[in-house]
């Protein structure tokens, strides 16, 4: 009944100051309303008291946290001495009835109502819309007789309502579908909480997304324990917090720059010093809870250490342009020795289900457990990818679609670049609760008969080797592959990959080292906490990987994309050592590796062209024997790359770093030719970054 009598003086009420005739009744009268013709009083008043509660009133956190939609109706009184004073609230949470009566406890006293010119009092019912709108009546022009629909008077407010719809920001990128950034120095802080035996994680198929890790690893308690202590703006946007964070219901976005500011010296270069001057912004957001998006855009001009500007311009593609640089892509000419490179990453993330992720963007994947990948690396160039990540019981199926470019002059048509393309598929498979299995598969095609993105490689399911038969062996080149992973115990595990691109078994009898037999493999092991020191991950890896996999005898259906390989660095026909050390304390970081290998590199001197076997874009059929094929053969090349790198992390949330690290490298061939030459360098380097994306410089 109560309820009842309210609706009722509700009803009466809002009819009465909507349609009243105010020959006889006059309103009450806030001080900013004197002066308003009479037929607008009512809207003025209107107009304050809804101001009034749209900057005034709070919204209790239980109702907030609770996402209540609904309203609180407030019954109250302008008395004959202007006082305001409420009769009923009626409310679901008592909370909300308690702020209404705090809000109206604020309203200051005002001119009271008037009928037949005596003073009297006047009640009033209204709703107060939650989550809280601005319900003000514009009082811009008030010599209008007509009111504004009320269409019009949201239409008015919508602006000052998305400010309104704001939240506290809690960072949901911790268990979005956005990819963690891919470092190696950063995925070291989560690894052994993966790999804990008895878990179901799958580590292989990288970047991972944060919903994935999330699972093992607590981000925000994490990057809560490196928060720095500071009241003031500048102090919360440099040590602690995003540039620009927003959040509300539907959606969150965040915008921080990128920075990437190096100066150095390389003791064997002619010039001066080494720098890098990267600029640019990052966006990265989600809107629901089944859409993310990230873009990164970067400015860049750089000269770096010797060795690395001749690699670069080693792989100049065809035109003008004079390098690529390694990892990013085509560079201009800057100044007279140096470069300017622009590059962007981006993609959308979307999750239908529980168990798939669909992600379609431009940048880098990779799949392994180690440092390199003998089956999908990330030392290329960014690309426009496809890829379905599905996760059901003990398994995890990544299924990706890549474009690529041949950019070499004598595969280009009218002067542009061939696009090739290449589909693959992992699946992960959790055998126990120690031991993980990985299949692995991939071809690459090109355009040829204007084929274009063949239809048959979108099937995620049937093996792509029988595809290449069925649209005839020399239209793709597939590769397969395998990878294993066996915990010992929390704190040590043990990974594998191999990778074969051609196998012949009467061959392999016959001890000959036939060509044909094309393949590679690698064995690492991980200790985490090693010695029982906290944060201390070890980490040793051997690769080795025969002449001619990847390569092809069809001119572009080989493993690369840009003139680099998309496994391993080096490409083929080579062995090597790595040891890492990696260490992090609060903020402080220290990155140790030692890569000890042995390549094999072509002669080109003019009288021997054949190819031995190292470089993916040469054509196999150039080989100058069949049998005894060896690694190492052609110039045999020992070369050794230490690298130590100290740094601290300014920023968790944009992960801004400063760092100083030491590059010495040794590069001692058995013969020299114009394209390969002796070197002995020492590379001194410190700067300020935003850390990405694994940049290699160890080739």
């Amino acid at each position: 009944m109560k309820k009842f009598i309210v609706l009722l003086l509700f009803l009466v009420q809002y009819n009465s100051y909507s349609q009243k005739d105010f020959s006889l009744e006059k309103p009450p009268v806030f001080s900013s309303c004197k002066g308003v013709v009479i037929d607008s009083l009512q809207q003025c008043f209107d107009s304050n008291i809804f101001i009034h509660i749209y900057e005034n009133f709070k919204v209790p956190e239980r109702v907030d946290k609770e996402s209540y939609k609904g309203e609180v109706v407030v019954l109250f009184e302008v008395d004959t001495i202007g006082a305001f004073r409420v009769i009923y609230t009626d409310a679901v949470y008592k909370e909300l009835k308690d702020e209404a009566l705090r809000v109206f406890s604020m309203l200051p006293r005002i001119e009271p109502a008037t009928y037949n010119g005596r003073k009297t009092y006047k009640q009033y019912a209204i709703p107060i819309k939650i989550p809280l709108v601005n319900q003000a009546i514009t009082t811009r022009d008030l010599g209008k007789k007509n009111k504004l629909s009320r269409l019009e008077v949201e239409a008015k407010a919508e602006f000052d309502n998305v400010n309104k719809s704001l939240k506290t920001f809690d960072n949901k990128r911790y268990k979005s579908q956005l990819n963690i950034q891919f470092t190696h120095s950063d995925y070291s802080r989560f690894d052994k909480s993966m790999n804990l035996v008895g878990t179901n994680s799958h580590t292989a198929s990288k970047p991972l997304m944060y919903q994935d890790v999330a699972k093992y690893y607590d981000f925000k308690e994490e990057k809560g324990k490196l928060l720095k202590e500071t009241d003031t703006w500048l102090g919360k946007k440099l040590w602690n917090e995003h540039l620009v964070q927003l959040q509300s219901d539907n959606y969150w976005f965040t915008v921080d720059p990128i920075l990437d500011l190096q100066v150095g010296r390389d003791t064997e270069a002619d010039f001066s010093s080494t720098f890098n001057n990267t600029r640019g912004f990052l966006v990265q957001g989600g809107l629901g809870e089944k859409l993310n998006f990230y873009a990164s855009v970067f400015e860049s001009q750089g000269r770096f250490a010797e060795y690395v500007n001749a690699y670069a311009e080693s792989l100049k593609a065809f035109g003008p342009d004079p390098a690529i640089i390694p990892g990013r892509g085509i560079a201009k000419r800057f100044k007279t020795d140096a470069y300017d490179y622009p590059a962007a990453e981006a993609y959308l993330s979307y999750t239908p289900a529980d168990f798939l992720n669909i992600q379609f963007g431009h940048g880098k994947n990779f799949i392994g457990d180690g440092y390199r990948s003998l089956l999908l690396g990330d030392v290329a160039s960014p690309h426009p990818f496809l890829k379905l990540n599905t996760k059901f019981w003990k398994i995890k199926y990544t299924n990706t679609w890549t474009w690529l470019k041949d950019v070499r002059p004598e595969v280009t048509e009218d002067g542009a670049f061939l696009t090739k393309y290449i589909a693959n598929h992992y699946l992960s498979w959790n055998v126990s609760k120690r031991f993980n299995l990985g299949l692995f598969e991939s071809v690459i095609w090109t355009n040829s008969n204007d084929r274009g993105f063949d239809i048959n490689y979108l099937n995620p399911i049937i093996f792509y080797r029988a595809i290449e038969f069925e649209t005839g062996q020399d239209a793709g080149n597939a590769i397969i592959g395998a990878s294993a992973k066996y915990k010992l115990n929390d704190n040590v595990n043990i990974y594998s990959q191999f990778i074969l691109d051609e196998f012949s078994l009467s061959d392999v009898k016959a001890g000959e080292r036939s060509w044909k037999n094309k393949y590679g493999y690698q064995l690492g092991v991980k200790y985490y906490d090693a010695f029982k020191v906290n944060n201390l991950l070890l980490q040793f890896e051997y690769n080795r990987v025969r002449p001619y996999t990847y390569s092809h005898n069809t001119v572009a259906t080989n493993y690369g994309h840009n003139n680099q390989s998309m496994a391993h660095l080096w490409g083929a026909n080579f062995s090597e050592a790595i040891l890492i050390g990696r260490y992090h304390y609060k903020r402080w970081f220290a990155d140790a590796k030692l890569i000890f290998g042995v390549q094999g590199l072509d002669i080109n001197d003019g009288t021997d062209n054949f190819s031995y076997g190292a470089n993916v874009y040469r054509d196999y059929d150039d080989r100058p024997f069949d049998t005894g094929v060896e690694i190492g053969q052609g110039i045999k090349t020992k070369t050794f790359n230490g690298n130590l790198q100290v740094g601290y992390i300014i920023n968790p949330a944009s992960n801004l770093k400063v760092f100083a690290d030491i590059t010495v490298r040794d590069f001692n061939p058995e013969s020299t030719t114009a394209s390969t030459v002796k070197s002995n360098t020492v590379w001194f380097n410190f700067g300020i970054r935003t850390d990405l994306f694994n940049w290699y410089f160890d080739f």
